[in-house]
């Protein structure tokens, strides 16, 4: 399969969680700003972010928790926008990635999305009847030119990438916190594996680089080998 080169690049606690808590209302980029000792080095995971590749991968459900559906239209960015989605976003949110995108590409299984309501030149929209994302990606390959995609969506859709051995490089920052909670969202959800059958869907890396940042932060790298 022809597909972009993917990198799951994310922003996690030391013991794996990606959100502050089980609520929506909790949020790592709404909390960690107001957490001292935490706050001090969190420009650096945004400053890295914006080295990573120019196709971007999330969901509308981590995107209606950042607010698009009632945010003001952005300006343009060099980004381009890949969003998997069913019901999360507004056609105000539509709008707001149509106005941020160089090319926006929405995968949706939903045939009322209100995507198919807008009309701009940069929307794309994928249509399944049931979601397979090595096709979405192939698509992407193909028909839009996407050689290179980071990956930054919920803890799920993480996993599909990993059950579906979609993913080549892994590309973590952790902060210095322990969160914990056993249904507070991890960097990997979903379905656990059940029996010894299943271990050959697990995800074994090769660490490349390991960087001490500022303010007890570190990054991680690992290519995915198997």
């Amino acid at each position: 399969m022809e597909r972009p080169i993917t990198t799951l690049y994310m922003l996690m606690s030391v013991d794996g969680k990606i959100s502050t808590g089980a609520v929506e209302e909790l949020d790592v980029d709404r909390d960690f700003p107001a957490i001292d000792g935490v706050k001090e080095g969190l420009h650096q995971y945004y400053e890295i972010e914006q080295t990573t590749d120019l196709w971007s991968f999330n969901t509308g459900r981590v995107q209606k928790k950042m607010g698009v559906n009632e945010k003001p239209l952005p300006e343009k960015t060099p980004v381009s926008f890949v969003l998997l989605d069913n019901h999360h976003l507004t056609e105000h949110g539509v709008r707001y990635f149509c106005a941020r995108s160089q090319t926006f590409v929405l995968i949706t299984t939903n045939p009322d999305h209100p995507a198919f309501g807008v009309e701009e030149e940069n929307l794309h929209i994928i249509q399944h009847e049931t979601l397979s994302l090595p096709d979405a990606l192939e698509t992407l390959k193909r028909d839009y030119g996407c050689d290179r995609l980071t990956v930054q969506s919920g803890g799920t859709v993480n996993a599909l990438f990993l059950r579906e051995k979609l993913l080549d490089y892994v590309d973590i920052i952790v902060a210095p916190v322990l969160i914990g909670g056993k249904d507070t969202s991890t960097l990997m959800d979903g379905r656990s594996l059940m029996s010894h059958k299943e271990l050959s869907m697990l995800g074994v890396l090769k660490l490349e680089k390991c960087t001490v940042l500022e303010d007890s932060w570190i990054r991680l790298r690992y290519q995915v080998i198997r």
